[in-house]
């Protein structure tokens, strides 16, 4: 990282640092895991959508889930086919909905009854029939945080496996949509890999009521989730994709000629990306000391918002320097600008230069202009 980062150290912070050959890596690994299979990947352009990244992922030729009109919109703009682009979200508008039948994207991820009805009545407007899958509520625990669960009954997502008699009776009456597959996601940052097993288990009981009833699914749609190791940015670069999408192929029941498809976000760029920023000041106090950073929550609020770990290192010190605990905290007026406390770092002063690690994913995409701040520049390394 030091290396890398070393021809930019005096480029104003903060900034985002992209590692594009390690994201061609982990890309690359993705395409040899499914070769020769039937399974299709979409990025999760939710988790980053900078433009060097989109064009990187366009070129290796995985498709793009989106949850909002706008993300749709990006995705058609930096190329990808609109055959190419799953469309989830519980809240689609009109507005938005009327744009990806004009685009005639692949599917509209439906999460509701009610979503399903206004999507047939716009479709009908238009003269247009919509490609759905139904996104349904697996009740399956991802033992992950419960801001990023997301496939519980108590979560907004998904139809739950009750409303299913009444969807049925619904279905064929809706003339303006063609039903193509089923969808599902259980969370985010799932680390624990049999959580995946019990997923396949539920998806493959799922298709089982579809297919007593003679509906046939072009495809199975199971989501992503994949968590990677913020702890190891460097050890563990790329996510164990090879054991992820073997899951998949020793548990998941797939029928004759069904594709099944995955959205993967995080584990895909999370580890090429780092938030490098400056020390503003030293602040020694009795209880503990403070390394005041120009960055803060506005360009990574991953740590304020679920208390999540990232690997901090100063970049300007030796890593065989005598350590001191220092909170690495931002300039924001918020007491929950914080990256870390008690962090284990070379002695720190003001101008030392710091990158937070695993910072790819949900990182510059989250960024705002909260306290008016300036919106951070990204530099790339090949």
């Amino acid at each position: 990282m030091k290396n890398q980062v070393a021809s930019f150290y005096d480029n104003a912070t903060p900034f985002y640092f992209y590692d594009l050959a390690l994201l061609d890596d982990t890309l690359d690994t993705i395409n040899r895991a499914v070769e020769g299979t039937s399974f299709k990947v979409h990025y999760a352009i939710k988790a980053n959508a900078n433009d060097e990244i989109l064009k990187r992922i366009k070129l290796k030729g995985l498709g793009i889930d989106c949850v909002s009109g706008n993300e749709v919109k990006k995705a058609i703009e930096s190329g990808f086919s609109p055959n190419h682009i799953a469309f989830a979200g519980v809240g689609k508008t009109d507005e938005e909905i009327n744009y990806g039948l004009e685009q005639e994207i692949f599917t509209f991820n439906v999460e509701s009854i009610a979503e399903l009805k206004v999507l047939n009545e716009l479709a009908c407007k238009k003269g247009k029939i919509a490609g759905i899958a139904i996104r349904l509520n697996p009740n399956v625990n991802a033992k992950t945080h419960h801001y990023i669960t997301t496939g519980l009954e108590e979560n907004k997502f998904g139809i739950n496996a009750w409303e299913l008699p009444e969807l049925f009776e619904l279905l064929p009456s809706l003339t303006h949509v063609k039903l193509k597959g089923i969808h599902f996601h259980i969370g985010s940052q799932i680390n624990d890999l049999t959580v995946f097993k019990s997923l396949c288990n539920r998806v493959n009981d799922f298709q089982n009521q579809f297919k007593d009833r003679g509906i046939i699914l072009d495809h199975v749609n199971v989501g992503g989730g994949l968590g990677v190791n913020y702890s190891l940015p460097d050890e563990a670069a790329i996510p164990d994709l090879n054991r992820f999408f073997q899951i998949f192929k020793d548990f998941l029941i797939v029928q004759p000629g069904q594709e099944v498809h995955f959205e993967l976000g995080r584990s895909v760029v999370a580890q090429c990306g780092s938030l490098i920023s400056r020390v503003l000041y030293i602040k020694e106090e009795i209880k503990t000391n403070f390394a005041i950073l120009d960055a803060g929550m506005t360009e990574l609020i991953r740590p304020a918002l679920y208390q999540s770990f990232h690997k901090i290192e100063n970049l300007s010190k030796s890593e065989e320097s005598a350590k001191k605990k220092y909170d690495v905290v931002g300039p924001i007026c918020e007491s929950s600008d914080c990256f870390g406390k008690a962090i284990d770092l070379p002695e720190t002063e003001r101008g030392d230069l710091i990158a937070i690690r695993s910072a790819g994913a949900y990182g510059e995409v989250m960024s705002s202009a909260y306290n008016l701040r300036d919106k951070a520049k990204a530099y790339y390394s090949e």
